[in-house]
């Protein structure tokens, strides 16, 4: 027993008042109420909600509608064969289950930074740097991949109008027989210069080139109809389940934006209301259009005769008609479109950095926002630059695994994300509820792993290094000047 009289012995520090352990800090969670109380300020301003339901349903189309059928069909094509339009399914359904996860967090946090704000709230500090570094990898990657399918597209565009092309020193980066990419370059700069002018301008400009690109993908069922052979769908799977499962991996990248809407939540005029109802509707907008287009495409051409080129489309109404005044049409809307991408993508992106660099976990310079405009101007410049210079630098086809196994990833995390703000803020107002959770979010997350697991062993190897890298940044920089730090100190 200890002598009642002797001098109380020193316990030393006591659980309330010792440092959290690396641990707890690394699981810091942002409130939810905190996340939404931030929205729209920023360093010097605020952005400015001027965005409705239609706009920010075109966001979400214009930042995905193009990609897959304009772009990478011609990839995807020669690993299914006909089974492609299988492949499109396979893929939107993985879209779907995510999409549906997406729509609960976005009406539930209305904010800038989309999954990574969402990890930040249920799942920690880690967790959320790992989810938005993966979105660096999604959006500024998937930019300079859609700007290089662009360039195709112009040469098609400048080759039936005016007889010349860009030469492929130019128009091609290197390894696939270029020097440098200007095409690509070109067209980030002039998504740039939206911008800059501000939300609503953007979008303004981003809703006339959807409705092109529509009204292209209709046109060309139109056409291509007229050559449809049904002998082209007489082995349907000639690759087998495998063929099918990889070449949905890659098309999985053409379902990359649907999430961008999630990204202006802090320039939605009514976040909670609008933002899940923008994100259903443009997935199945989107996905009927990429399954009728690529249906008409694989019964206009056989699928041995795909290349990997990035104006297939363009090819196969010039060899329907035999004119090449439609293919050239074609090519004029696509070069509209695939711009249309590259504007809504790249918005995306500096909105996502805005709410990291909030939270400071990279520079502050990204979250400056321009008085005048409403617009993180600085951030804008910085991200335009990077993505135009890995544009001209880097082949399409790495650019396209790598960008859907960082886009895979982060939707995994959102379907985590929505089960485990469920069980903490069950009371939270939910304008939309995941039906049947958390089967369907557990299905999104097992859909995600699987087309994960379809990507080729050097796309992993990239992911890989990508990840080792944010971790070593996180670390160094992110991790001591977190704003949720100082109130552990």
């Amino acid at each position: 027993m200890l002598d009642q009289g002797a001098p109380p012995q020193n316990p030393g520090p006591t659980a309330a008042s010792a440092p959290p352990g690396i641990g707890a800090r690394l699981m810091r969670r942002k409130p939810v109420e905190r996340l939404v109380a931030e929205g729209g300020q920023g360093e010097g301003g605020s952005l400015r909600r001027t965005l409705g339901l239609w706009q920010l349903t075109m966001i979400s189309i214009g930042a995905t509608l193009g990609t897959g059928i304009f772009v990478v069909l011609g990839e995807a094509v020669p690993k299914a064969g006909p089974a492609v339009t299988l492949s499109f399914v396979i893929a939107g359904l993985t879209a779907l289950f995510s999409a549906l996860s997406y729509a609960e967090l976005a009406g539930t946090i209305p904010v800038a930074g989309s999954s990574y704000s969402y990890a930040y709230a249920t799942m920690g500090e880690l967790i959320a740097w790992v989810c938005g570094w993966c979105l660096v990898l999604e959006y500024g990657v998937s930019v300079a991949a859609v700007a290089v399918g662009w360039g195709e597209y112009l040469n098609e565009l400048l080759d039936g109008t005016i007889g010349v092309t860009i030469p492929d020193a130019l128009s091609a980066p290197p390894g696939d027989g270029g020097v440098f990419n200007l095409p690509a370059l070109i067209v980030v700069l002039l998504a740039m210069a939206f911008l800059l002018g501000g939300a609503r301008e953007s979008a303004r400009a981003n809703t006339v080139m959807v409705v092109v690109k529509i009204a292209a993908l209709v046109l060309f069922c139109a056409i291509g109809v007229q050559g449809f052979r049904s002998g082209n769908y007489e082995n349907f799977m000639p690759l087998g389940m495998a063929g099918v499962s990889a070449a949905g991996a890659t098309l999985f990248f053409s379902y990359i934006g649907f999430d961008a809407a999630s990204t202006a939540g802090e320039e939605a005029k009514n976040a909670q209301r609008d933002l899940p109802r923008a994100i259903m509707l443009s997935l199945v907008i989107i996905t009927a259009l990429y399954v009728l287009v690529a249906a008409v495409a694989v019964g206009a051409k056989p699928w041995r005769n795909f290349t990997d080129s990035e104006a297939a489309l363009a090819q196969i109404m010039r060899e329907v008609t035999g004119q090449t005044f439609w293919g050239t049409l074609l090519a004029f809307c696509a070069v509209v479109a695939i711009a249309s991408v590259v504007l809504t993508v790249l918005y995306g992106q500096t909105r996502i950095l805005f709410a990291m660099s909030r939270d400071g976990l990279v520079p502050k310079v990204f979250a400056k926002v321009h008085p005048k405009t409403g617009s993180p101007r600085a951030n804008t410049l910085i991200v335009s630059l990077f993505c135009g210079v890995l544009a001209a630098a880097i082949p399409l086809g790495q650019l396209a695994d790598a960008t859907s196994i960082g886009t895979l990833f982060a939707f995994a995390l959102v379907n985590v994300a929505v089960v485990v703000l469920r069980r903490t803020k069950p009371d939270l107002p939910r304008t939309f509820r995941v039906p049947i959770s958390p089967v369907l979010p557990a299905l999104g997350f097992a859909f995600c792993l699987w087309m994960m697991a379809s990507l080729s062993t050097v796309t992993w190897v990239v992911f890989g290094v990508w990840m080792a890298a944010g971790l070593v940044f996180y670390f160094v920089y992110g991790y001591r000047r977190s704003r949720l730090a100082p109130s552990e100190k």
